[in-house]
């Protein structure tokens, strides 16, 4: 993991700046200035696991800064951490952007886990007991489902249905399909009972479930992210 602090000149040699903090943690971390070009080769090509956007009393060069972060298609996606001042807090809106921000000067310890915190929850996985997909992580051993951490309560059928499609993304699945795979082949309900589950699942879980698509005509998938 490999971390890009965006600031002004001389973040290297500065005392207490995010870049010493992330040596000091055993970071990998590379430099920009606030101004200068990020669609570079190394960055497109290579992107980082977090940007940290170094802003200190700056809260308006810290936005600029950004904009040019999500400019740029492969770091669209990555989580941005904004650096500032107590002061230049009051100036932020949640609506920046930013997935989080850090306090200058920096608690080095708080500073990683703010970062790693970010970066979990922009991951993807799948493992046999676990998957997890943005915000959404469900523990198939537990039968739990949380978001950012959080518990959401299911019903045993919401969830073996969420496991199910989280399990088999990419692939479309019809009514009848979902009833066989899901509620068993003894089951002899109508396929609406596989729509009244989707719509309590997207009621529950809102925005984190918007990989499952109704595909017209056929049935449902977990999309691919």
């Amino acid at each position: 993991m490999w971390i890009l602090v965006i600031g002004r000149e001389g973040l290297e040699d500065r005392e207490g700046s995010a870049v010493a903090c992330l040596h000091e943690l055993g970071c990998d971390v590379q430099t920009a200035n606030l101004w200068d070009r990020l669609d570079t080769e190394d960055l497109v090509s290579n992107p980082p696991a977090a940007v940290l956007i170094e802003a200190g009393d700056e809260a308006d060069a810290g936005r600029a800064a950004l904009v040019r972060v999500r400019a740029v298609e492969p770091l669209q996606e990555v989580p941005v951490l904004i650096g500032v001042t107590l002061s230049a807090l009051a100036r932020l809106d949640a609506g920046d952007g930013f997935d989080d921000f850090a306090l200058m000067p920096y608690v080095p310890a708080e500073l990683y886990m703010r970062i790693r915190r970010i970066e979990w929850s922009r991951s993807e996985f799948a493992q046999q007991e676990r998957i997890k997909m943005g915000p959404l992580c469900i523990d198939l051993a537990a039968h739990e489902v949380t978001i950012d951490g959080r518990p959401r309560q299911l019903t045993h059928q919401e969830f073996a249905l969420l496991s199910f499609l989280c399990q088999n993304r990419g692939r479309v699945f019809s009514r009848r399909q979902l009833l066989e795979r899901v509620w068993g082949v003894d089951y002899y309900g109508s396929s609406r009972t596989v729509d009244i589950h989707v719509r309590r699942l997207r009621m529950k879980l809102g925005h984190s479930v918007n990989n499952l698509e109704t595909v017209r005509g056929v049935g449902y998938k977990m999309k691919e992210p």
